[in-house]
């Protein structure tokens, strides 16, 4: 082999080396970046099930919510009430 062959296998194990650190990196990148997508997934259904819990939560406080608003006493229920209170504390005082 002469000088220039020597130099030119000399650059060409330079590029192969070069490549395969090259290929390497990216096998590394993309097993990161697979191992991620596969993490956002699992965050994205976890993240699903959260907001399912959550508005099952809101929906049964607003069924409570209303369920106690039809058993509270209106304004006039509650006047009346407070009449019904104090005849029966006059009858009973006068007892």
């Amino acid at each position: 082999m002469n000088d220039t062959q020597k130099m030119l296998q000399a650059i060409i194990n330079g590029q192969s080396s070069l490549k395969e650190e090259l290929l390497k990196k990216v096998d590394s990148v993309d097993q990161k970046v697979d191992k991620l997508a596969g993490t956002v997934e699992g965050l994205a259904g976890k993240i699903d099930q959260v907001g399912n819990n959550l508005t099952g939560r809101i929906d049964k406080l607003g069924r409570q919510l209303a369920y106690l608003d039809d058993d509270t006493p209106t304004r006039e229920e509650y006047s009346n009430l407070e009449k019904r209170v104090d005849k029966m504390s006059e009858a009973h005082a006068s007892q």
